[in-house]
């Protein structure tokens, strides 16, 4: 038996291209005379469609996909993922679903169980949870077919996981010979190598291989890096297939399970947490784009890092002729940052144009001044020019159709070093999920073959240049030790006296995690942030702004 595996970039709700990418992955696989092809999870819809499910019509829309598919399968078996309607009374309206269709006909419809709802996931809130399994037998083969559970069946005996279909499948007196998994399985820069070890456990558990494929490509603020795998009954990565990129692969099941006696070392890719953040932010901008219907983007252009490594990530994802950057210098701008946006600018082809904020500012200050009651200067001058920067930017999106880029990083984000509608204002939030440390290491990371950011961006201390002088580390402390403090208590959900116990100066925790909490109000007003932690501030981080807790 031949087993194809099609990791592929759907578009949430664009059926008819859904389809045609499948059908091509279909009629690819039967030239390469695959028994079987495997789609991800939802693979018909778009994974995750949320309240999208409560439209009887995009239901009828999935299924009308499942029928099309359906002329296609005379020589090929296609299991593909939908979802599908509760036929009982009881429970919710709908299962996600795992069609397994043959000869025109749909010869299993296998359901979800574990439904996850922790993070970014909430597949209770519309899905009802199997609780019939059975193997099934196609081509002389005994096949074990699940939905994502793989991913979570690694409990043993710990509760949650009662009544996982591998658990009951396993029993079967005619033992499947190869487990096949769907899944939807979002990047963060930890996941691909966790992914692997938890479908070892699998294949160690039930002793026999596991063929797995994942999404790639991007939904809004949610990554798939793809990285399908086929791990061998020995709990040895046979393949692992490329990460960020659409690819059909076939593979021999005698082969696989041949490699238990043969194979010792594992099949696997390079997994350097910077490249794979830096691949995806690029996929992340880049199907925002594409799935929204825009091609150009717009930034605003400081000198500074975070809006060097935007202007980078954007020119490697849209094309240097598709970005442009405003330079919007005050009265504080330093002659260097001047320059060093223009050498970046230069450096990547791109578009810039200069349009000093000055006269703005004089011209609304003038004007606010009687209402300011002769108030001394302090933070509001500061956010006035953020605001008028931010004003300008957006004035070019609507004249030319642009779509705004927001440059603050998750050091920024998370204890509010940011103005609403100024510098916080956008369409995407590119690096609200990379701390300040890690702008610094992904940097040095695009600069290692040639300087395509200016050096002194990166070795210059972090400025906003909103009064003379001004330092980040005037009003925060020190990005390594404020990083480090953030990455305890959002990552890893540590208590402040966790953390102060590990070693951090008690003053500085607790005013990072207060300043952290009465914040929260900023970031229910950000854009979308692409996630690429554990844990992004967003869908995956649930927050009460008006909570007491260390406030």
């Amino acid at each position: 038996m031949r087993i194809a595996l099609a990791q592929i970039n759907v578009h949430i709700g664009n059926f008819d291209a859904n389809f045609q990418k499948m059908a091509a992955h279909i009629e690819e696989a039967k030239k390469l005379h695959a028994d079987i092809i495997l789609f991800p999870e939802l693979s018909v819809c778009g994974y995750p469609p949320r309240d999208f499910l409560d439209f009887s019509d995009f239901i009828d829309k999935c299924y009308e996909v499942i029928e099309k598919i359906k002329p296609l399968t005379n020589d090929i078996a296609v299991v593909v993922g939908s979802p599908s309607r509760n036929p009982r009374i009881e429970g919710k309206d709908l299962h996600n679903s795992a069609f397994f269709i043959f000869e025109g006909e749909i010869k299993h419809i296998v359901n979800k169980a574990l439904l996850p709802t922790y993070d970014i996931f909430d597949e209770y809130r519309y899905f009802e949870p199997a609780t019939e399994f059975a193997n099934f037998n196609f081509k002389g083969r005994r096949l074990a077919l699940t939905v994502c559970e793989d991913l979570w069946n690694v409990g043993n005996d710990n509760p949650m996981y009662k009544g996982c279909p591998m658990d009951i499948l396993a029993l079967d007196p005619e033992k499947p010979e190869v487990m096949l998994n769907i899944s939807a399985s979002p990047f963060d820069y930890n996941h691909a190598a966790e992914r692997i070890e938890t479908l070892k456990a699998n294949t160690r558990k039930y002793g026999i291989p596991v063929f797995y494929v994942n999404h790639c490509g991007a939904q809004t603020d949610l990554i798939f890096d793809g990285g399908s795998l086929v791990i061998n009954a020995n709990a040895v990565v046979y393949d692992e297939m490329p990460y960020f990129t659409e690819c059909i692969k076939v593979y021999d099941l005698d082969d696989v399970l041949a490699s238990s006696k043969t194979l010792n070392t594992d099949i696997v890719q390079e997994k350097d947490t910077t490249a794979l953040i830096y691949q995806a932010l690029v996929t992340g901008i880049r199907n925002y784009f594409e799935k929204l219907g825009f091609k150009k983007a717009i930034l605003g252009l400081s000198g500074g890092i975070d809006s060097a490594l935007t202007a980078v990530l954007a020119v490697h994802a849209l094309g240097k002729e598709n970005v442009w950057g405003l330079l919007m210098p005050s009265q504080y701008s330093t002659d260097h940052s001047i320059k060093d946006a223009e050498d970046l600018a230069k450096n990547l082809g791109m578009r810039y144009d200069i349009v000093p904020i000055g006269n703005m500012f004089n011209a609304v200050e003038s004007q606010l001044q009687p209402l300011f009651n002769n108030k001394p200067e302090d933070v509001t001058e500061e956010n006035l020019q953020a605001r008028l920067r931010g004003l300008t930017l957006m004035a070019m999106c609507n004249k030319h159709g642009n779509i705004l880029l927001n440059t603050t990083n998750k050091s920024e984000a998370a204890v509010g070093y940011g103005t609403l509608y100024g510098d916080l204002c956008g369409g995407l939030a590119v690096l609200a999920d990379v701390y300040k440390t890690q702008v610094y290491t992904l940097s040095n990371y695009i600069n290692r073959n040639e300087e395509i950011i200016p050096l002194h961006s990166i070795t210059k201390a972090p400025s906003a240049e909103l009064k003379p002088g001004q330092k980040d580390q005037d009003t925060l402390p020190p990005y390594d030790i404020l990083d480090a403090i953030l990455y305890q208590y959002i990552e890893l959900h540590q208590s402040p006296q966790d953390i102060i116990e590990k070693g951090f100066n008690p003053a500085i925790v607790n005013r990072t995690l207060k300043m952290v909490n009465s914040n929260e109000w900023k970031r229910w007003q950000f854009p979308p942030i692409l996630r690429v932690s554990p844990k992004a501030f967003g869908t995956g981080r649930r927050m009460p702004i008006e909570g007491k807790y260390l406030s």
